[in-house]
């Protein structure tokens, strides 16, 4: 019923095509009307204008004609495409209908063997169950001999267990005492070991620091320092200078060396006033006294 309709649509289609073809080019022109005789001219004037009208007016007609050909081959291609394409559906309805035909026979195969399958397979079914069902009885009979006998063994186990268990909580208490002995000695020992790693490293940094503000109290002696080249080179003075927290010099005392270079030094460093030291108690407190060696430099 569908593809007589698409064939009929399609044959209406071609209809109103060459309907309106028809229509199209169908002549309604008229002649033209006489008009009244324009204001007198020059004869030659007038002859002239009414040809250049008229040759317009053929030319006009001339493309009105070619284009009226070619729309009319237009029209006609299309017509002719309509029925290629209305021929072309219609066969494609008709395919479809036969695989549609060809898969309604198939399906009815299909369903047959599977209601023929089905049928085996709830036999087959059938048949394991009962299997099922009478292996269980069995496998509950044994299960319960087993059982019964399980629950005996497990009785004798479970005394034998308790006893080992017993013993073995004994050795395991005797070995967690030992190794909590052994813990104790070694933790005692990594933390003596700390200690002693932890002062040195202390100590290391105190002398470090000391060595770095001996450093800086030289220079600032050096800087302070008056020099002769003549009197002083070549020569040092060994000095022991006693400092307060604020870097304050409370004294100074010579040790060995030239008279000059110590004399020019003690002046240098009650002249400086004050020396850089350490705000750490502990790096002071080992430089609260301090010797060094002035070497006038040059």
């Amino acid at each position: 019923m569908n593809h007589k309709f698409r064939i009929a649509l399609g044959l209406s289609v071609a209809l109103h095509i060459v309907l309106g073809l028809a229509l199209f080019l169908g002549n309604f022109t008229h002649d033209p009307k006489p008009t009244p005789d324009a204001a007198p001219m020059e004869p030659i004037q007038a002859v002239a204008v009414d040809k250049s009208k008229v040759e317009a007016q053929v030319q006009k007609i001339k493309q009105q004609k070619v284009d009226d050909a070619r729309k009319l081959k237009e029209l006609e291609d299309k017509v002719a495409s309509a029925k290629r394409n209305s021929a072309k559906e219609e066969q494609r309805i008709k395919n479809l209908e036969k695989q549609r035909k060809q898969k309604e026979v198939e399906k009815k195969k299909s369903d047959a063997a599977a209601k023929k399958s089905k049928a085996k397979a709830d036999a087959a079914e059938k048949d394991r169950k009962q299997k099922v069902a009478e292996k269980q009885k069995a496998d509950k009979a044994a299960a319960d001999a087993k059982a019964k006998r399980v629950k005996e063994e497990v009785a004798a186990k479970k005394a034998e267990d308790l006893r080992k268990k017993k013993a073995e909580e004994k050795k395991r208490q005797e070995e967690l005492a030992r190794e909590r002995e052994r813990q104790d000695k070694l933790l005692a020992e990594q933390m003596a070991s700390e200690m002693a790693s932890r002062q040195k490293a202390r100590s290391q940094q105190v002398m470090t620091e000391i060595s770095r503000y001996t450093s800086l109290i030289k220079q600032t002696i050096i800087r302070n320092l008056i020099t002769d080249r003549s009197t002083m080179e070549g020569k040092s003075c060994k000095l022991t200078i006693s400092l307060a927290p604020s870097g304050f010099v409370t004294n100074v005392k010579l040790g060995q060396g030239d008279g000059t270079v110590c004399a020019a030094a003690k002046t240098a460093i009650y002249k400086a006033g004050t020396l850089p030291v350490s705000k750490d108690p502990e790096v002071f407190k080992e430089m609260r006294t301090i010797s060094l060696t002035v070497v006038p430099e040059f």
